[in-house]
């Protein structure tokens, strides 16, 4: 369904960087799928495959508003033939609030919108017994893909990357990509991550992860022990920006024709380049990944009237 050799190894070139002696490429996994990109489909895959083999008749799932993960779920279980339901946070929403809503019901997605109360009760597993009791035979994946198959979805990742690198950074929202990213380094390798919400614990997080995991105390302390956190370029909070974050966005897609996004990549990517800056990263191979997410930040771009990927 994925050929993952689309997600090709993009050189970045300028001379701010041969100055400083630094090899920086893009991990392209946004160009996998239009609605299946990036980490998502590294974090269902081994869920669809789990699924097949508990011979469910679909996923149920859950997401906000403008859910990456929710469309991600929608388009692949279409593609290989599960039906899928998402849980959607906000009771005041219908399926045609908004464009994501839309496709994700044009790909077979049963929608069902609670309210943001009971919508915390998410990763309770009485609540999830009870869902699975009104729809039977489903088989639960997390929010954003948030379990043990969804890390090692993206462990595997890294493995994928024939460049050499030093360091390797990615935007963090639930910690599930930056696990599966500390699992597959070596001992030189580190993972740099750049939370977008605001006061997020991301070792903490990552920590309980990988605990719920059923990993070893010892191999968790080995994992993070490459973790460096950048916590300082959330930009207010998830979903948050600043025309700063925008201009900078618009101005790398001009340079470079890659389209980042204000909630995750973008953010990601203004952190590296703040770094490199800085000094931290002089002398470094450093791969960037793109874990995709331009769809769902497409109603924050909108809203700003603001030409994001104007020439």
């Amino acid at each position: 369904m994925i050929d993952f050799k689309k997600s090709i190894v993009q050189p970045i070139q300028s001379a701010s960087l041969d100055a400083r002696g630094i090899e920086l490429f893009v991990k392209r996994d946004d160009l996998l799928h239009p609605d299946i990109s990036g980490n998502k489909w590294r974090k269902l895959r081994f869920n669809v495959i789990q699924c097949f083999k508990n011979h469910n008749a679909g996923i149920l799932t859950f997401g906000g508003a403008y859910s990456n993960h929710l469309l991600a779920t929608a388009a692949a279980s279409a593609e290989v033939g599960l039906k899928s339901i998402g849980i959607v946070r906000g009771d005041e929403l219908t399926s045609e609030s908004n464009a994501i809503l839309k496709r994700c019901t044009s790909y077979g997605m049963e929608l069902q919108f609670v309210s943001r109360e009971l919508y915390q009760l998410r990763n309770d597993r009485y609540y999830q017994e009870n869902l699975l009791i009104q729809n039977s035979n489903y088989y639960v994946v997390p929010e954003g893909g948030a379990n043990y198959l969804g890390m090692i979805g993206c462990q595997e990742l890294v493995s994928q990357i024939e460049q050499p690198f030093d360091v390797i950074v990615s935007a963090q929202g639930t910690s599930t990509t930056s696990c599966g990213l500390a699992l597959g380094l070596d001992d030189s390798q580190r993972l740099m991550v750049v939370p977008v919400l605001k006061g997020y614990d991301s070792i903490g997080e990552m920590q309980s992860l990988m605990s719920r995991s059923a990993m070893a105390e010892d191999a968790i302390d080995f994992a993070l022990s490459s973790v460096l956190v950048s916590d300082e370029y959330h930009f207010g909070g998830y979903g948050k920006y600043t025309w700063e974050l925008l201009e900078f966005i618009r101005s790398f897609h001009n340079r470079y024709r890659i389209k980042l996004d204000p909630i995750y990549t973008g953010k990601a990517m203004y952190a590296l380049q703040k770094e490199i800056d800085s000094g931290a990263m002089d002398g470094k191979r450093i791969v960037f990944l793109h874990t995709g997410g331009v769809q769902g930040a497409q109603s924050i771009i909108e809203k700003s009237g603001f030409d994001l990927f104007g020439g």
